[in-house]
């Protein structure tokens, strides 16, 4: 596997693993691959890793939804965390 992928979009870097686990922090390489290989520019990959944080939250009651490939992104870290229980 190549180690780094060209990427889409308006960055013309190319997102390496290094850069995916200096921005997402210690993932598995399950998640690593589908991310790759969805060619995440590095803001997608920053945003994507602010809203799995929790900060996201701030960024919504802004009126700045996540989208896109970052939205996707964000769907694979998260992938296998509990949701939390509902509030009585």
């Amino acid at each position: 596997m190549p180690e780094k992928l060209p990427v889409s979009g308006s960055h013309s870097a190319a997102v390496s693993r290094s850069d995916l686990k200096d921005i997402v922090g210690d993932i598995d390489d399950d998640k690593i691959i589908a991310i790759l290989a969805m060619q995440p520019t590095l803001a997608d990959l920053e945003e994507a890793a602010i809203w799995a944080t929790g900060d996201g939250d701030v960024l919504a009651k802004a009126g700045r939804p996540l989208t896109g490939i970052a939205a996707e992104v964000f769907e694979i870290l998260t992938a296998d965390e509990e949701e939390p229980p509902p509030m009585r």
